[in-house]
């Protein structure tokens, strides 16, 4: 799997957001640097578990799509003469 890139935008987004709950729920500052450090290791550590959950969640959906078509297609089948 080829390593998630987020866009400066984003991750200096993100990083703010997450200084921020470490200082309100846990009294924690850190330097902006030390925030994109932690994004980082955070994003490669846990993002691929979210990652590969929206995948499955995707291939649910499509497979129940393809299901419904599957059985569309069997109700407009004409019935054969022998």
């Amino acid at each position: 799997m080829s390593r998630i890139e987020l866009d400066n935008p984003t991750r200096e987004m993100l990083s703010r957001l997450l200084r921020r709950h470490l200082k309100a729920e846990l009294d924690v500052e850190i330097e902006p640097f030390d925030g994109l450090d932690l994004l980082d290791f955070l994003s490669e550590t846990l993002g691929p578990y979210y990652y590969n959950q929206g995948l499955h969640d995707a291939q649910t959906i499509v497979q129940t799509r393809v299901d419904e078509i599957i059985e569309a297609v069997h109700q407009i089948e004409k019935p054969l003469k022998t």
